[in-house]
């Protein structure tokens, strides 16, 4: 074999071999790992802005998320604002993102309602205004500690209502909150996602107010789960937005693979 002839030779192997590792890594994207980078602090102390996940995919394919688990998911409509705060590893990575899910971000946040769950916030006595989760009656295993605020809906069951139709309710709420109705509603072009997907669960149905205690409870659809986050004061979650369908979910979070500093398995 000439020198030219085994130059040829050695790039047409190159070839193959960056061919098959392009096959074999989009292969393991679509099916076994995510990544995402968290822009926000919804979720601290377990995740701070800035984190950089690796998601496995395998677990929730094979059994659904159990109460208590930090689980990633597609955001069920386009956030304008999250998309702004996207680096351009993480646009390249989401072009393989499933078709109905284009422009959409993922979020992570902790999984508090299933199918069929009932729940409520109870205040918690001394605390501040800050109150307890109570699935079914009672503070689920590993939620005794956890502090959530009463916000969005379990403010008010017209709550996602009024984030689809804020001009409805401006003369009922004040300045400052009427803003963040509007702010919301155009950011995630709320009153389309509402009335194309939220709508359709008849919210009367799964939002009501106890008249014995006069908090709201909320009963999670069948095809959907409920997701706050730990820092609840600054987590944007589903008491703000509604309900997220099960097909939306992604997987686990299992590795904070940046900063290297604190690169290491994620704690629950």
């Amino acid at each position: 074999m000439t020198a030219k002839e085994r130059v040829i030779y050695e790039l047409k192997e190159w070839g193959k071999a960056l061919v098959y590792a392009l096959v074999f890594g989009t292969i393991i994207r679509l099916f076994v790992f995510e990544t995402m980078m968290v822009p926000t602090g919804s979720m601290i102390p377990t995740i701070v802005p800035g984190d950089r996940l690796f998601i496995e995919k395998i677990t929730y394919s094979v059994r659904e998320p159990q109460l208590g688990d930090t689980v990633v998911f597609w955001a069920p409509f386009v956030d304008r604002r999250a998309l702004q705060m996207l680096r351009p590893f993480d646009r390249f990575m989401d072009l393989f993102a499933p078709r109905e899910f284009k422009g959409h971000v993922k979020y992570v946040k902790r999984l508090v309602g299933k199918p069929g769950d009932i729940l409520e916030l109870e205040p918690i006595p001394g605390s501040g205004g800050y109150y307890r989760l109570k699935v079914n009656g009672k503070v689920p295993e590993g939620f005794e500690n956890r502090k959530y605020v009463r916000a969005g809906i379990f403010a008010t069951p017209d709550f996602w209502k009024m984030m689809a139709y804020p001009d409805r309710y401006r003369s009922m709420v004040t300045s400052s909150f009427y803003e963040f109705l509007v702010y919301y509603n155009r950011t995630l072009d709320y009153t389309r996602y509402y009335e194309e997907h939220l709508k359709k669960y008849d919210i009367p149905k799964y939002v009501w107010k106890d008249t014995r205690t006069g908090r709201v409870k909320i009963r999670v659809p069948e095809d959907c789960y409920f997701f706050m986050g730990d820092n609840s004061p600054e987590s944007f979650d589903c008491r703000y937005f509604g309900f997220v369908p099960v097909k939306n979910v992604i997987g686990s979070p299992l590795l904070r693979i940046w900063p290297f500093q604190r690169f290491g398995v994620l704690r629950k």
